[in-house]
């Protein structure tokens, strides 16, 4: 995989780091969250609106500190 660089703007930015779920998530993978999304919401309007609103349940877990760590995950799947 290579990395390119692109400019936008702060409030895009900002826009951005709102859709994040945890610190460390990267831009790359907020937009590819954001473009699964509005690709969803064109072809399946009623799965989109679920699929939003389960992410935001997880949003509000994950900042009330309710989920696994990557590793408590493997630990339990005896990985």
């Amino acid at each position: 995989m290579s990395d390119t660089t692109i400019r936008i703007n702060e409030d895009t930015k900002y826009s951005l780091d709102t859709f994040r779920e945890y610190k460390n998530e990267s831009y790359d993978e907020v937009i590819k969250k954001v473009v699964y999304i509005a690709r969803k919401s064109k072809t399946e309007p009623r799965l989109s609106k679920e699929a939003i609103e389960q992410i935001e349940k997880a949003r509000e877990r994950i900042k009330r500190g309710n989920f696994i760590t990557a590793e408590e995950a493997k630990r339990r799947l005896g990985l």
